[in-house]
């Protein structure tokens, strides 16, 4: 599968909620230079990895060959990971893109700010790996083969946990309450599913760095998705089965 940017892939900037300008609806408030997260965290796996990001430690020194023999393949679990949750983050920051232009709730749009920012800068540094290790974003394995999955892609939902083209249809019809139950519904199964991907990485992974970023996401999408459970119920409502 590919991890390259999907169509669409959110290009504008994420306003706090409250900083509307005087008179300016908050869903029409500009995000024009949203794109600075997944590029910044991008350059900084590059300019900080040099040979760490590819080996998890650190070569001899000038040992350029050793550093190369060192990347990982492929076809391995390090970049079948690394492309996987790109493509899995991508979906999380549209969702929450869409939640934020159909409720004003502050605790719902925080949250979608949260989540926009935090695997944009995840996504970034998922793609600088690859870059380091000289490696496609595209392959033709299935989602998930690194880790032996078999998941039968279906109306968009690639892997485990994405919402399919109908549920993000529905999410853009909704507004107020009704969204964000329905955002906050499909948001858990999202992380749930990510944890166990980011899980399966740390398990199955050699790359110290990668390791480190995918625990990381497994203990932070835990706590979300109590988070997310808690502002369900304050609304009435329940995970969906």
């Amino acid at each position: 599968m590919t991890a390259a940017p999907a169509a669409g892939e959110p290009d504008e900037e994420y306003e706090e909620p409250g900083a509307d300008e005087p008179g300016q609806p908050a869903a029409r408030r500009g995000r024009r230079a949203f794109w600075w997260p997944a590029a910044l965290a991008a350059v900084v796996a590059l300019g900080l990895g040099v040979p760490a990001l590819v080996s998890g430690g650190t070569p001899a020194s000038g040992s350029s060959a050793a550093t190369a023999s060192a990347a990982p393949a492929t076809g391995s679990a390090d970049a079948g990971f690394a492309r996987d949750m790109a493509m899995h983050h991508q979906q999380a920051i549209d969702m929450s893109f869409i939640v934020r232009d159909r409720t004003q709730d502050e605790a719902v749009r925080g949250l979608a700010f949260d989540i926009i920012n935090t695997q944009a800068n995840q996504r970034g540094m998922l793609m600088g790996f690859l870059d380091q290790w000289g490696l496609s974003q595209n392959t033709t394995a299935k989602p998930m083969a690194w880790m032996g999955h078999t998941y039968e892609a279906h109306d968009g939902s690639l892997m485990p946990g994405m919402a399919t083209n109908t549920e993000l249809d529905k999410l853009r019809s909704l507004s107020g309450r009704d969204a964000e139950v329905y955002y906050l519904q499909l948001m858990i199964k999202h992380h749930q599913a990510g944890a166990e991907m980011a899980q399966a990485y740390v398990d199955a992974g050699t790359n110290a760095p990668e390791k480190r970023l995918a625990q990381g996401m497994v203990d932070a999408q835990h706590a979300e998705i109590q988070l997310m459970t808690d502002m369900l119920g304050e609304r009435g409502a329940q995970p969906a089965p």
